[in-house]
């Protein structure tokens, strides 16, 4: 997916065929997860460097990614924390807690969010 916008796509690189939804719009990114009870696959939140748990329902997984889509760092969030920004990370990844490991998502790991095929 070239240019960003609100939509969905499907993570390589990591868990075969992973649905994603994108949440590039100030107002998919401030929704992102609040409000669900869950997610099937995971939510890509551009551009972002941070994220927090206040009024969400479950622990969550968050993958930083650089400009390339290096995973940076995988940290696993209850509910009700605020994460620190990483300066690097130019995309968030954010999952049910567990997920990222299932998918092998670890720090050095280069994914990929592609247009989910027709």
């Amino acid at each position: 997916m070239g240019s960003w916008a609100d939509g969905r796509g499907v993570l390589a690189g990591a868990g075969a065929g992973v649905p994603v939804e994108v949440a590039a719009s100030y107002r998919a990114r401030t929704r992102g997860l609040l409000g669900r009870d869950g997610i099937a696959g995971a939510l890509l939140l551009t551009p972002a460097s941070g994220v927090h748990t206040f009024g969400m329902r479950f622990a969550i997984d968050v993958a930083y990614l650089d400009r390339e889509f290096r995973v940076l760092a995988v940290r696993t969030m209850r509910p009700g924390r605020l994460g620190r920004p990483r300066l690097r990370a130019r995309h968030v990844l954010e999952a049910e807690a567990g997920a990222m490991a299932r998918w092998g998502v670890r720090p050095g790991v280069r994914v990929e969010v592609r247009a989910p095929a027709s």
